[in-house]
C-alpha cells in the first residue's frame, strides 16, 4: 500500500470513498508519522485513542454510505480551540491542566463533518508571536532547513505547530487562527496553504481570545482545494457568537477552476519596501506574470495608509489582549500560585503563568487604554484603522483581488530575532492590514528562496468573496507547480 501520509486531504477523501483503504488505516499512518517526528515539537497533546475511536466510527458510517464532508480524514487542532475533555493550554503555563467541558464551534463542526482528531498543535503563547518561540511548551521546529545546513528554523507563528504538522505530513490538514498573519505567515514559511477567511465567516466561540476584533479561524493544508474543503466544514453562522455572520456557506471546493480570465488583479505599490528579500520581490513579479498569462489584467493600486498598519495593530491588539487576559487570575481554572491574600495570589499567578511576550503586550495594552492615553493612542488607532479599510474599499472598486507577498523574508533561525521585538513584529508587515480591514486572504507556496526555503504569495479579496481568493490562489498554485517536501521526505509524486 502507498504511504497514506503523502495524500492530500481531497485525494484521501476519494480513496476512502473508493474503499482503497480504511479510516483506521489512514489514521494509523498519521499517528505513526507523528511518533517518528516528535523532534519537531508540533503537538502539545496527542490524542491517539480518541483518533482511533473516531476513525472506527467513521468506517462504520462510510460502510453505510453516511459519510460527512470530511469523514474519516485525520486532522490536527491548534491548541487555542477548546476541545471537550482534551487539554487546552493556548501555549501558556497559566492554563496548565485546563480541560474544557465544552467544544469550540469550529472544532464541533469538523467532528460533525466526520473529521478525526489527531491532537492539539503547539503555538505561540496566547497566539502572540511570529515564530512559535514564545510557547510555554518550547518552540516548534520547521521541517524545512536551509540548503546545506541543518540549523533549526522557525515555522512562523502563531499557528506554527499546525503549519509544521501539515508540512511534515503528520496530518492531512489543521486549524489555525489569524489575528495579524498567524495562518498566512506560517503557511509561507513551511510551503503549505493557509486562508484567513473574512472576519465573521467562522465562529470565535470556544477559541481562546487574543484580540476579539481581529481573531479569525481558518484552515491550513497542502493545497488550495484542501483548504476550500476544510473551510466549508468550519464556516457558518453561530447564534452564540455576536460577531458571526448569518450567511450561507458556499461549496468553495467545487468551483475551483483556476480560471482567472478577465479578472483585474491589484498590485499595491506600497508593498514594495526596503529590506525585502530580492527573491520575494522577483517571485511577486513572477506571480503577476503567471496571472497575466492566464488572461488576468494587473493594475497598480494604492493603499496609502499601509505604512500605519503595524503601529495601529500593535496598539489595538495589545489593548484587546489586556482586556481579554484579565480573566486569568488563578481563581476559576488553570494555574494558581497561592499568596498571603487575594491580591498576592492574583499577582503571583499572573507573574508565573504568563511568558515575557504576553506580559509585554498586556503592559502595552493597559498603557494605551489608561485614562491619560486612551485618546492619544487607542482612539486614534481606531480612526486610522478605518482609513486602512477605506483604502481597500477604494482599491476593490477597481480590482477583483490583490496580489502581494506573504512575508518579507523566508523562515529564520530560532534565536535570530528574539532579542528585538520590533524586528519580530515586522514579519507581519504584509499580513496585518488585512486583519485590520477584516478581509479574506490566502497564502500559497510559489517558489524557493536562494537558501532553498519556501516562499509564499498572498491573495487578498473583497469581504465575503473567498471564492475569488481561492480561485486566484488555485491559478498561482497550478502555475507554480510547488511539489517539494521538507525534512528528508523527498519530492512530491
Amino acid at each position: 500500500m502507498q504511504d497514506l501520509t503523502t495524500l492530500t486531504l481531497t485525494a484521501a477523501k476519494a480513496g476512502l470513498a473508493a474503499k482503497d483503504f480504511t479510516a483506521v488505516e489512514l489514521t494509523q499512518a498519521h499517528l505513526g508519522a507523528m511518533a517518528r517526528h516528535r523532534d519537531l515539537n508540533a503537538f502539545v497533546t496527542e490524542t491517539a485513542d480518541k483518533a482511533m475511536a473516531m476513525a472506527q466510527a467513521s468506517d462504520r458510517r462510510l460502510a453505510k454510505g453516511e459519510g460527512g464532508l470530511l469523514e474519516g480524514l485525520p486532522i490536527a487542532i491548534k491548541d487555542l480551540f477548546c476541545t471537550e475533555g482534551v487539554l487546552t493550554t493556548a501555549g501558556s503555563h497559566i492554563l496548565d491542566g485546563f480541560v474544557p467541558p465544552y467544544e469550540s464551534t469550529v472544532s464541533r463542526k469538523l467532528w460533525e463533518a466526520g473529521a478525526v482528531c489527531l491532537g492539539k498543535t503547539n503555538l505561540d503563547e496566547f497566539a502572540m508571536g511570529s515564530s512559535n518561540m514564545t510557547s510555554y511548551h518550547k518552540g516548534v521546529r520547521n521541517p524545512w532547513t536551509r540548503k546545506g545546513e541543518n540549523a533549526a528554523l522557525v515555522p512562523g507563528g502563531s499557528s506554527g505547530g499546525s503549519a509544521a504538522a501539515v508540512a511534515a505530513r503528520l496530518c492531512l490538514g489543521a486549524t489555525g487562527t489569524d489575528t495579524g498573519g498567524s495562518i498566512r505567515q506560517p503557511a509561507a514559511f513551511t510551503g503549505t496553504v493557509g486562508i484567513k477567511p473574512t472576519y465573521g465567516r467562522c465562529s470565535r466561540l470556544g477559541i481562546v481570545a487574543f484580540a476579539s476584533s481581529l481573531d479569525q479561524a481558518g484552515p491550513m493544508a497542502r493545497t488550495v482545494e484542501d483548504c476550500a474543503l476544510m473551510l466549508e466544514a468550519m464556516a457558518g453562522f453561530d447564534p452564540l457568537d455576536a460577531t458571526s455572520a448569518d450567511l450561507p456557506v458556499p461549496a468553495w471546493s467545487k468551483g475551483l477552476s483556476g480560471d482567472v480570465q478577465g479578472l483585474r488583479i491589484g498590485i499595491p505599490k506600497e508593498y514594495r519596501m526596503e529590506g525585502m528579500d530580492g527573491r520575494i520581490e522577483a517571485l511577486w513579479q513572477e506571480g503577476a506574470d503567471w496571472l497575466r498569462a492566464r488572461g488576468a489584467e494587473t493594475v497598480e493600486v494604492s493603499l496609502p495608509h499601509t505604512k500605519y498598519a503595524l503601529p495601529v495593530y500593535y496598539i489595538i491588539a495589545p489593548a484587546e489582549a489586556s482586556s481579554n487576559l484579565a480573566r486569568y487570575d488563578g481563581m476559576r481554572f488553570g494555574l494558581r500560585v497561592e499568596g498571603r491574600n487575594l491580591r498576592e495570589t492574583y499577582e503571583k499567578t499572573r507573574a508565573a503563568g504568563f511568558g515575557d511576550e504576553v506580559k509585554r503586550r498586556i503592559l502595552i495594552g493597559t498603557y494605551v487604554l489608561s485614562a491619560g492615553y486612551y485618546d492619544a493612542y487607542y482612539l486614534k488607532a481606531q480612526k486610522v484603522r478605518r482609513l486602512i479599510k477605506e483604502d481597500f474599499d477604494r482599491a476593490f472598486g477597481q480590482v477583483d483581488a490583490i496580489l502581494a507577498p506573504a512575508t518579507p523574508t523566508a523562515a529564520f533561525r530560532g534565536g535570530e530575532k528574539m532579542d528585538d521585538p520590533v524586528a519580530m513584529y515586522l514579519n507581519d508587515v504584509f499580513t496585518v492590514p488585512v486583519n485590520l480591514a477584516g478581509l479574506p486572504a490566502l497564502s500559497v507556496p510559489a517558489g524557493l528562496s536562494g537558501d532553498g526555503l519556501p516562499l509564499g504569495l498572498q491573495v487578498i479579496g473583497k469581504a465575503w468573496d473567498e471564492a475569488t481568493v481561492l480561485n486566484v490562489g488555485r491559478a498561482i498554485e497550478n502555475a507554480a507547480g510547488f511539489g517539494l517536501l521538507p525534512y528528508g521526505l523527498g519530492e512530491a509524486a
